[in-house]
């Protein structure tokens, strides 16, 4: 009995260290990100500026910071929120490597495109929230400023609140477009199916525009453009389920056929 026990705890002990393994090799690469991207936080950050400089006219935006250790901490952040990017290569594969070993030949090929797709999807996220959706949004805000009531009405934004709403956009714009991922997941597990999908899919545009109004700022020019790709690749992914169902349906022909 004794020996069944400790037989049992094994390998129980086993998956504790190589999870202690895993997560230190994580925190390293995270904490050497870190330090490399606090070293370029002021580069960095003038990237995160672009989208704000190019909406106002040329040579008249500011930036301001009311608290003396703002900007410091602002860099701080910066470095902070950059290091999770550069360092979520290791902490993908760190990931794969622990789950990997507890996985089916077949799982582990099935496994594999989302792993792979969900950097490609989440970029593409983040390239239409830097490239289109802030430079807009930020043209459209800047406007309300001129004359009002006999006073000049001027946009002059703190750099901590501009951050903030740079993230909010980045992982709004980033984390939403991984819907087709979280969809063939549940597809692939049989949790959801393509006729579920199909037959929903009017409280789904309903769930979806709810969805951007809610991780948004407050404006219709943002969430319009966070809606709409979210629908167009909600409607990609009932194309892809069918493919992928299809294929199933062949596999399990030829399965049957050889048995």
């Amino acid at each position: 009995m004794i020996d069944d026990i400790d037989q049992s705890q094994a390998p129980l002990l086993d998956h504790l260290m190589e999870l202690r393994t895993r997560l230190l090799r994580t925190i390293y690469a995270l904490v050497v990100a870190f330090a490399v991207c606090m070293y370029f936080a002021s580069n960095i950050l003038d990237i995160l500026i672009w989208p704000l400089a190019r909406a106002f006219p040329q040579g008249t935006g500011k930036l301001i910071y009311t608290k003396l250790y703002g900007a410091f901490f602002v860099e701080v952040k910066v470095a902070l929120f950059a290091a999770i990017f550069v360092s979520f290569p290791v902490i993908a594969n760190q990931l794969w490597m622990f789950i990997a070993p507890g996985l089916y030949a077949r799982e582990k090929k099935a496994f594999l495109p989302f792993l792979v797709a969900t950097p490609v999807l989440f970029g593409l996220g983040t390239s239409l929230a830097y490239f289109v959706v802030m430079p807009t949004a930020f043209r459209w805000f800047i406007g309300f400023q001129g004359m009002h009531g006999g006073l000049q009405l001027e946009a002059l934004p703190g750099v901590e609140e501009y951050l903030n709403l740079v993230m909010q956009f980045i992982l709004a714009f980033g984390g939403s477009f991984l819907l087709p991922v979280l969809l063939m997941l549940l597809n692939r597990a049989g949790i959801v199916s393509r006729a579920q999908l199909v037959s929903a899919r009017r409280y789904v545009i309903v769930g979806i525009v709810a969805l951007a109004a809610l991780i948004t700022p407050p404006d219709v020019v943002s969430q319009l453009m966070l809606a709409v790709p979210l629908l167009i690749l909600f409607e990609g992914t009932l194309v892809v389920m069918r493919f992928a169902e299809a294929a199933d349906e062949r596999a399990k022909l030829v399965d049957a056929a050889t048995a």
